[in-house]
This record gives structure tokens, C-alpha cells and sequence, in this order.
């Protein structure tokens, strides 16, 4: 392919040093980061040789780049994850797994608490995990604290709470605690969530004895329950290695342009979670195999010990995340690596088939709307409203990029009056327009107004009185609703066959859009009948409101309450007033 002037004297001046290059499109936005240990071979090679039909795709639409030089190929990753962290660039490898992962936490404090989090702080608290659901650590979680007499307060009250009396927590907040036995506690559990109950499960079997013996039977079905739970809690699949590492493992498989990346997180010997992703691959597939590897925990708690394949830069991984990487040769651990690649291989497979599919399918739509409007389509926002009988009047807006949702450009408006539904899009096409101009932002390629002739030439007037450059088209429907043809600016008609991907892509945006304002409209009269109600009552404000309904949840559980209820939030003679409001007729 040709090389502008503008790429060709920027490639004349790439260095030969490691560092990070930025691809940008025409309008200044970035489509791809990457890093190179020598810039001026990695970023050239973009523009000579051939590359397959997804790399030459992304080099169509380089139209600048940049480049920042770096003191290290450690450095050059860390700037590639936090760019790519920070733009979102349509075009690189992402951490998509969109699984928070839960992990128990045990507080530093003297007095610690046991918790499950999905955010991992850098902190002296001890974490274990990650677990394979939310619902298998809650049980961990409440096990212990069963189990264990530890604090279930998030912070200390002035006096023991039902837990004390209940003997399940020591009381700290009022009495002095043997600080050997409570670290004696500590642990205890920290040997329980590194995988050993045996200990606890042995003398929880002694105490069900002693119970039944002295015919404490209520007391003896407790342990009971107890043991169970931890047979229940305990039970994963089993990897026979002898030391109780806290080891994570991954691997990739790359073919026909997609690279699968799987990761396995063993914990005391044992098969807890794995993770998986396949996404379209623009680089080398092992630089993204390390930019999955430094994305993920960049969110998740470092191992001990971290095992690859073969031909991985591990003193790399070493340096930026500061734990050991192995590469094994032989035994148990080469087994799990061998394991890890399989299992990417078969899930590359498994996906592939339906995920090429769906990739031809969106280029086949999006090609298909850039030869109707003779021009690359790449950005196309689509507007929606929603209102009842004028009340709630609001707007939404979705943008799709190359036919993808990016959901970070949605938008929602709210409508002072309402007047039409032409004059309601008129207000929002210009206060959108308005200020994509003012803020000196990128218009998009493509305005999609749902609705015929009226709305297009609402649009066009829009457009018009901005001074915009882009592309306005109306989705036409039949007598069923169903949209049955595009209409352009000129108001042709543009029938659309719908067995085509074109039709599938534009049911899917009108859908989306439906959705998002829907969702909103829905919001505002959730929180309207909220205020409604609570804001004629004399003597509720803001602070009292929110008291409510964290103490009753919903309108209808604060409808349901009986004044001597209300009255443990308000004073009585509001709770009396706000009964009455919700009771008209009724005497209190």
C-alpha cells in the first residue's frame, strides 16, 4: 500500500531503542499501542512485507503515530500497559475477562476481621484466593467466622454485640483479649484457607462426640453442619504437588489471526479458577501474551511463583512483576504447562468457528455501509426517546465503533417540556452537536435518526446550522415496526435485505439504543415516585429520606411499616404525618 509523506518522514527518524509507538486515524484517535525492543524495525515493519487481512485492516487506517523511547524492553511494557489501561485502543489485546475475581481478606489489625473483597489493595493484609465463585468464598467467609471467635465488626462499638453473647467474637471492643491467643487464632485460620482443615475437621469430630454423649444432640447436629460445610467448602480438584505454592500458570495458542489465552490459579495444591479469553491478534502473539499476563494483575494479587511455555521472556516478567517465573522442564509442573496449552488449544477450536463468523459477518455489515454512503463509515451514534404522555422526557444516546458498542461514549439527556417528538431530537441532536464542536472533539461518520423524511430534515437543519460534516440516514419502518430500508439525506430509500448482516447490525443498534434510554426513563420514575411520596411530609429532608430507605429498602416496605416502626427513623409526630400520607383515610 502507498505511504503518505507525513509516515515516511517519521519512519526515517525511528530510533533503534526499545520503547512504546502509539497508531493514530485520521481524526487523532488512537487504534493501537505496542512496544518493540528496536522501534525502528518493529514500527517499519507495519508498512512493508504482507501481513494477513486483520493487520493490513489496521494499517489502512494508520494515519500518524507516535513513539516514546524508553530506557528498557520493562519499561517499554509497563508504558504499553498503562497506555492501553488509559486510551482503550480498539486495536490491542485487553484483559476482557469481565470476572471480578473474590479473594478473602484477613485484616492487619491486633483485633483482625475475615472478608471477602473483589478489590485487592497493596496493603500488609493477608490475601488468599482467588476463588472459583462469589458463593463458594461467602461460605469460606461465614464458615469462619462460625468456626472462629474473630471481630465481625467493621469498626469497634462502645459495647459486645449480639456476637459476644453469642460466643462468636471475643469482645475486644470492651475487654482486654489475650493477644497470644488471638494471633494463636489468626493462625489457625491462615492454616484453614491455605488449604488444611484437617486439624480443625478433628476437633470439630471430638466436640460432636463429647455432645452426643451427654445427649447435647442440638449441639452435636451444629458440628455436624459444621463438618459438612467444610467437606462442602473444601472439595476441588486435586494436582499432586508436593509444596503448598501459591502458583499461577498460563499459556496461548495463536492461529488464523486470533490468539487464545487461558491462565489455570492453583492454591495449596490445587485447581481453584482459570481464566480465558480470545480476542484478534495485530502483533506477535507473545508480546501479547505478555501484555495479558501484566494486564491481569494489574487487578489481581501477584503469586508466589508464576509457570509458562517454552520461548517466554521470563527475566522480562520477573522484572515488572517482581515474583519468580518458571519455565519447567520436566515432572508435575510441566505437566500443568502442557495442560494449560491444551486446554487453549481446544477452546481456540471450540470458539473459533463462531467468533470468524461474527467477525466476517461485522466487516460484511460495515462494508456494506460504506459503499451506500460512498465513504468509510467508521463512528455511527444513534439517538432514542422516551416519555408518558409527556412526563419523564429523556433522550439516549449510543455510539458504535466499526460496528462495536463503546459504551463509555453513551449518553443520556433530560427534557424540560415536552413538545414533539421531532422538536424533543432537534434540542438533543444540537446540545450533542453543540458541544462535540465547543470541545473541539471528532463528529462521528454517521447520524442514524430513527424515524423517515420528518426526522431526517429535523436533522439536516441541525446540521446545517452547526456547520456539520457527516452523513445522516433514517431507519424506515413497516406496518409491523420492523425496520424494512435505510433513507438517506435526499430521502431515497435504501431497501435492506434482512438476511444480510447490514440488517442484523441495525437491529442490534436500534435495540441497544431502546434499552439504554428505557433503563434511564425507568430510573427517573423510580426516583420521582420516590420523591413524591417522602418530599410532601413536613419534617422529611434529604438526610431523613436517605435514612428511610436505608432502614426500609423500598416505597413499599416503608408503606408497609407501622408508625412504632417509622419511629426508629423519624420523630413521632413525622412518623404520624408520614403515615397518614401513605394511609389517606385510614385513622392511625
Amino acid at each position: 500500500m502507498a505511504i503518505s509523506e507525513l509516515l515516511k518522514n517519521k519512519l526515517a527518524l525511528l530510533p533503534d531503542q526499545p520503547g512504546c509507538y502509539i497508531m493514530k486515524d485520521k481524526k487523532g484517535k488512537i487504534l493501537y499501542v505496542g512496544k518493540a525492543k528496536v522501534l525502528k524495525n518493529r514500527v517499519r515493519s507495519y508498512f512493508h512485507g504482507v501481513h494477513d487481512n486483520k493487520t493490513t485492516r489496521l494499517v489502512s487506517k494508520i494515519h500518524d503515530f507516535e513513539f516514546i523511547v524508553t530506557g528498557s524492553e520493562k519499561e517499554a511494557l509497563l508504558l504499553e500497559i498503562n497506555l492501553i489501561k488509559k486510551n482503550h485502543p480498539p486495536f490491542n489485546i485487553m484483559f476482557m475477562d469481565d470476572k471480578s475475581y473474590p479473594y478473602i481478606v484477613m485484616s492487619k489489625e491486633p483485633f483482625f476481621t475475615v472478608r471477602m473483597t473483589r478489590q485487592i489493595r497493596r496493603s500488609t493484609d493477608e490475601v488468599f484466593g482467588p476463588y472459583p465463585s462469589a458463593q463458594s468464598c461467602f461460605d469460606i467467609v461465614r464458615l469462619i467466622n462460625r468456626i472462629f471467635p474473630v471481630r465481625k465488626c467493621k469498626s469497634m462499638p462502645k459495647s459486645p454485640c449480639l456476637y459476644y453473647h453469642m460466643h462468636q467474637c471475643l469482645g475486644p471492643c470492651f475487654q482486654t483479649i489475650d493477644l497470644k491467643q488471638n494471633e494463636e487464632m489468626r493462625k489457625q485460620i491462615r492454616r484453614f484457607l491455605q488449604g488444611d482443615p484437617g486439624w480443625i475437621r478433628k476437633q470439630i469430630q471430638e466436640e460432636m462426640e463429647r455432645a452426643s454423649q451427654t445427649m447435647a444432640f442440638e449441639r452435636a447436629q451444629e458440628y455436624y453442619e459444621i463438618l459438612q460445610s467444610i467437606d462442602h467448602v473444601m472439595e476441588k480438584q486435586t494436582i499432586d504437588l508436593k509444596d503448598r505454592k501459591v502458583r499461577d500458570v498460563f499459556g496461548f495458542y495463536a492461529d488464523k489471526g486470533y490468539i487464545s489465552l487461558q491462565g489455570f490459579f492453583l492454591r495449596s495444591g490445587q485447581i481453584i479458577e482459570r481464566t480465558f479469553t480470545i480476542q484478534e491478534l495485530y502483533e506477535e502473539p507473545m508480546d501479547a501474551f505478555l501484555s495479558f499476563i501484566v494486564q491481569y494483575y494489574q487487578e489481581n494479587m501477584i503469586p508466589t511463583e508464576i509457570l509458562v511455555p517454552e520461548g517466554t521472556p521470563v527475566e522480562v516478567l520477573e522484572d515488572v512483576l517482581d515474583c519468580h517465573v518458571r519455565i519447567p522442564q520436566r515432572g508435575t509442573k510441566r505437566s500443568l504447562v502442557e495442560m494449560v496449552l491444551k486446554n487453549a488449544k481446544e477452546a481456540h477450536d471450540q470458539k473459533f468457528e463462531l467468533t470468524l463468523r461474527k467477525d466476517q459477518d461485522l466487516q460484511a455489515a460495515n462494508a456494506k455501509l460504506n459503499s451506500i454512503f460512498d465513504k468509510p463509515i467508521h463512528t455511527v451514534e444513534i439517538f432514542d426517546n422516551s416519555h408518558i404522555q409527556g412526563a419523564f422526557n429523556v433522550s439516549g444516546l449510543v455510539v458504535y465503533e466499526d460496528g462495536k458498542p463503546d459504551k463509555s461514549q453513551y449518553r443520556h439527556y433530560k427534557l424540560d417540556t415536552y413538545r414533539s417528538d421531532v422538536d424533543s431530537m432537534k434540542e438533543v441532536l444540537y446540545r450533542r452537536y453543540f458541544r462535540l464542536l465547543s470541545e473541539e472533539k471528532s463528529m462521528p461518520d454517521l447520524l442514524l435518526v430513527d424515524g423517515g423524511a420528518q426526522q431526517i430534515q429535523a436533522a439536516k437543519a441541525i446540521k446545517e446550522g452547526l456547520g456539520l460534516d457527516l452523513c445522516i440516514a433514517g431507519l424506515v419502518k413497516d406496518e409491523r415496526h420492523t425496520t424494512r430500508a435505510l433513507m438517506n439525506e435526499d430521502l431515497q430509500e435504501i431497501p435492506l435485505d434482512k438476511k444480510e448482516p447490514l440488517f442484523f447490525l441495525l437491529t442490534r443498534m436500534q435495540d441497544e439504543v431502546h434499552r439504554y434510554v428505557i433503563t434511564y426513563h425507568r430510573k427517573l420514575r423510580s426516583q420521582s415516585m420516590t420523591r413524591s411520596a417522602l418530599d410532601m411530609v413536613e419534617g422529611i429532608g434529604p438526610k431523613r429520606k436517605k435514612e428511610l430507605l436505608r432502614k426500609f429498602k423500598s416505597m413499599k416496605q416503608i408503606k408497609a411499616a407501622s408508625i412504632e416502626e417509622l419511629e426508629t427513623v423519624l420523630p413521632r409526630r413525622t412518623a404520624q404525618a408520614l403515615y397518614a400520607h401513605l394511609h389517606p383515610g385510614e385513622k392511625s
